[in-house]
């Protein structure tokens, strides 16, 4: 959760979990990773939670709740529990799965308890495996684990702990239903416990409907307000074909840790993660057009400083708990002040400081202006910015002279980049990724590549007209002198060196690049017919 809380801790009395009656194997575990002092929602709800009183917890992002309802639950089903599952910590995405289950992974280190992520997104069999173990603390998201109780694999009558966590996540993303199946598999009676970081109604009736009295705890840090006070707010009317330069340089301002990088659709995400890639920036993407392991490699990758920007879809935000993101930036405005506040509490997390950075199409003026009215910034009219603007050079620490491109990465000179987006790629980005923006990440150069080996049959592309010579170099192989070196297709010198043999009847179709005929040649009939099976 928060690895180096403590060190962040000032302008307030400070309360140590021993104090708050934590048990001392689990203060010790914490203690090891040097987290010794309590956050405020911590405070307030762990002392009631130990003694069984359910709570309705409302705290912004990134304050500690996951410790502040896994304590409790592990301390109240004992040091060496039995076998079964005895506690249920319901969470809406995957990523915050594993990051709530890697939190009290942490905190049952010197006890016995097991706890066990269940989420969708990987092989059933391990999942059934930890709980024919007798797991007893489940972590999980809705669609998995009523799947597996349904299958009677997974059995919850002996549940006497539930959490929901992120419940207003859970019912924007329609898991109202699956909630309320999910309680009624649990007992009756059991102590229960609800944390979220707005409190609309369907939450107030939700909580009357499967709590016993339970009180409501509200907790504030002094930086808390409804923008935080330690999140500095820029805002930027920007044009879409800039925008990708203009990020460019934003990664080279002074002082710039790791940064998240909000798009609105997957494609999008897609997209930017190949093209600063291409720039030379060590990016990483989340997006539901990956698969899951590809997405925990990612956060993996971003949590280690491996790749120090995550370019993600609001989806996989609620997971990205990461305490040292200095930067976010909102490539397109967020639909309301609700995902605004979700989005930049990605940074300032643990009492650090953070910029959020958006930018705002002139199409979505409207949506801004909402926002605007709701969290009271007084900008109504964002200030039209270039990545030229000398505004942005000052407003964000950036260097003179800074281009959107690390000084790394070749532009003009080296291996041509399969032919498309030039030395200057501001305006063009979508060109350079327009197609399979969803492959596999950071691979640019190869995708590229393979792409017009499948896809382009057009005569002006050597790659396309070798693929119409398949016969020939099958049965005339003496007259494509080189025609399996790979580097001979992308040289755009003249085809035709005499050969004139006859077309033959098409057997197959070739689908791969390991052998293009370039030194073949085509008639003019020949590429009027590669043009047209396009």
């Amino acid at each position: 959760m928060c690895a180096q809380q403590s060190t962040f801790r000032t302008g307030r009395n400070v309360t140590t979990f021993i104090e708050l009656g934590v048990d001392q194997d689990m203060v010790d575990a914490l203690a090891e990773r040097g987290i010794t002092e309590a956050f405020p929602i911590q405070e307030q709800t762990i002392p009631l939670a130990i003694s069984g009183q359910d709570i309705i917890g409302q705290a912004k992002t990134g304050t500690g709740k996951t410790f502040g309802f896994g304590l409790p639950v592990l301390q109240r089903i004992g040091k060496d529990p039995e076998p079964g599952v005895q506690a249920l910590i319901v969470v809406p995405t995957r990523e915050l799965c594993v990051q709530v289950y890697e939190d009290l992974e942490l905190a049952t280190k010197n006890r016995n308890a097991t706890v066990v992520p269940i989420y969708g997104g990987k092989a059933y069999e391990g999942q059934i495996d930890q709980l024919k173990a007798g797991a007893q603390v489940i972590v999980g998201t809705p669609g998995r684990l009523l799947d597996l109780a349904n299958q009677r694999l997974l059995d919850l009558k002996n549940v006497r702990e539930m959490v929901l966590d992120e419940a207003d996540k859970m019912l924007d993303l329609g898991f109202l239903a699956d909630i309320e199946k999910l309680f009624s598999m649990t007992p009756a009676v059991r102590h229960t416990m609800l944390f979220s970081a707005t409190m609309p109604g369907t939450i107030v009736t939700l909580a009357r409907r499967f709590m016993s009295n339970p009180i409501h705890i509200r907790a504030t840090d002094p930086d808390e307000g409804a923008a935080q006070a330690n999140i500095e707010h820029i805002i930027y009317r920007a044009h879409s074909l800039d925008k990708d330069e203009i990020i460019g340089r934003i990664l080279q301002s002074e002082g710039r840790g790791k940064t998240v990088i909000f798009m609105r659709t997957k494609r999008a995400a897609a997209k930017l993660q190949e093209e600063l890639s291409d720039r030379g920036f060590p990016a990483a993407a989340v997006h539901g057009d990956l698969n899951q392991d590809q997405r925990e490699r990612a956060m993996a990758a971003f949590k280690s400083g491996k790749k120090d920007i995550l370019v993600a879809t609001e989806v996989a935000a609620r997971g990205i708990d990461v305490d040292d993101v200095t930067h976010v930036i909102n490539h397109t405005v967020p639909d309301d002040d609700k995902t605004y506040l979700h989005r930049v509490g990605r940074t300032g997390r643990a009492g650090r400081t953070g910029i959020a950075v958006t930018f705002v199409d002139w199409d979505d003026m409207h949506k801004w202006a909402l926002i605007n009215n709701a969290l009271e910034f007084g900008i109504a009219e964002p200030v039209e910015t270039y990545s030229s603007s000398p505004h942005l050079f000052t407003d964000l620490n950036i260097p003179e002279g800074t281009k959107g491109r690390l000084k790394a990465t070749p532009v003009k000179d080296g291996p041509p980049r399969g032919g498309r987006g030039g030395a200057d790629r501001r305006g063009g980005s979508s060109r350079g990724s327009a197609s399979g923006s969803s492959a596999d990440s950071g691979e640019g150069e190869k995708r590229e590549g393979s792409t017009r080996t499948r896809r382009r049959t057009r005569s002006a592309n050597p790659r396309g007209s070798g693929r119409h010579e398949t016969h020939g170099h099958e049965q005339h192989g003496h007259d494509l002198e080189g025609g399996s070196e790979p580097g001979a297709s992308l040289d755009p010198a003249p085809e035709s060196e005499g050969t004139t043999a006859p077309r033959r009847r098409r057997r197959r179709r070739r689908t791969g690049g390991s052998g293009e005929a370039s030194g073949a040649s085509n008639t003019d009939a020949q590429a009027t017919e590669s043009t047209a099976t396009e």
